[in-house]
């Protein structure tokens, strides 16, 4: 396993004792969100294909709206490439009307699925024979996928380690101090990659924990007495009761 400049572990190696002055490093922050959650898992999904298709669906709207979407494509069987593939668009979007924005994603499903078609035979557990980069690459140019799309599907549809930024990421890491705000998309990953080992593993189950913490604790008005951080965070931005 390639090693971290800040640290010297992965999944299985990740506890050792955080600092107690100070901010916290990034494996600081990982060791306690694990040691109050457990393991997490993500992505909620059962193929590769089906992690491609929430991560375009996810775009601009609640996980619970993806899963109405997802619900009524495998009600119909229809949960794989090769039976999207030979929809019309109206029939496409129609299905995924509950994800929001249905007619823009349905282009942007078409797309990837011409994509997924053109280059790997509608197949998508060959994604993960390709270069990492070379894959991620190929997705940006895909109409409608962005940096984090593009990521989601790299990291758990071809489990290559590449790691996922989200707002719930710069929300967390902009209250503990290490992020400023404003960086770009490249910045906040390159800041994680620095500082972690490059296993997706450890990224997946990583981000798993920010989603988690973000969504129930670290709120947009956060409950800073049941957090995990809160002994380590600076509390950039939150107002002080």
């Amino acid at each position: 396993m390639q090693m971290s400049r800040e640290h010297g572990w992965g999944l299985a190696g990740y506890r050792r004792g955080v600092k107690a002055r100070g901010r916290p490093s990034v494996g600081d922050v990982y060791r306690l969100l694990r040691d109050r959650f457990g393991p997490a898992g993500w992505w909620p999904a059962e193929t590769p294909f089906e992690v491609c298709l929430g991560a375009i669906l996810t775009q601009n709207t609640a996980w619970a709206n993806v899963e109405k979407a997802l619900c009524a494509i495998r009600s119909r069987r229809l949960l794989s490439h090769r039976a999207l593939f030979r929809l019309r668009h109206a029939v496409l979007a129609r299905l995924i009307r509950p994800s929001g924005t249905f007619q823009v994603k349905a282009r942007r499903v078409r797309a990837f699925l011409d994509f997924l078609e053109s280059e790997y035979g509608g197949v998508a557990t060959r994604m993960a024979s390709t270069p990492l980069g070379t894959l991620r690459a190929a997705l940006l140019r895909v109409h409608g996928i962005g940096p984090e799309t593009a990521d989601c599907i790299v990291l758990y549809a071809a489990g290559l380690p590449s790691f996922v930024v989200d707002a719930y990421t710069r929300r967390v890491f902009g209250r503990l101090g290490l992020l400023r705000g404003g960086e770009s998309y490249e910045d906040v990953q390159r800041f994680f990659h620095d500082r972690l080992p490059a296993d997706a593993a450890l990224y997946n189950d990583y981000h798993a924990q920010i989603v988690h913490l973000a969504k129930d604790v670290c709120r947009p008005r956060p409950l800073c007495a049941s957090c995990p951080l809160d002994p380590v965070c600076a509390k950039v931005g939150v107002a002080r009761a």
